[in-house]
């Protein structure tokens, strides 16, 4: 697979899933990122490799195993929805972040 001009690092790549700035270097990367096929996708995994963590973090807490799984279970849906449903203005967001045009 082939680098695209301005492709951040890993360290840069992180800090950008969440949700930190990239500098003017990597402008072309993000408009790719943001504008090209497949950005829903590219946004819904960026969101789920922040909330696996979290939930199971979630489901590390005492309690009967089913109801640490159903919390888990819950804060993935319902933040997923969530990003789903609300993608286009993230992804407005973000593009204004970075000083780029829709």
């Amino acid at each position: 697979m082939t680098r695209l001009a301005g492709d951040p690092g890993a360290w840069r790549r992180v800090g950008y899933t969440l949700g930190f700035r990239l500098p003017a270097e990597n402008r072309d990367w993000v408009r790719h990122d943001l504008t090209d096929a497949g950005w829903r996708g590219r946004m819904l995994g960026r969101h789920l490799a922040i909330m696996i963590p979290v939930c199971v973090g979630l489901g590390l807490l005492p309690a009967e195993w089913w109801i640490r799984v159903m919390v888990g279970m819950l804060a993935l849906v319902a933040s997923t929805f969530a990003v789903a449903i609300s993608a286009d203005d993230l992804r407005r967001s973000r593009l204004r972040r970075h000083g780029l045009d829709q």
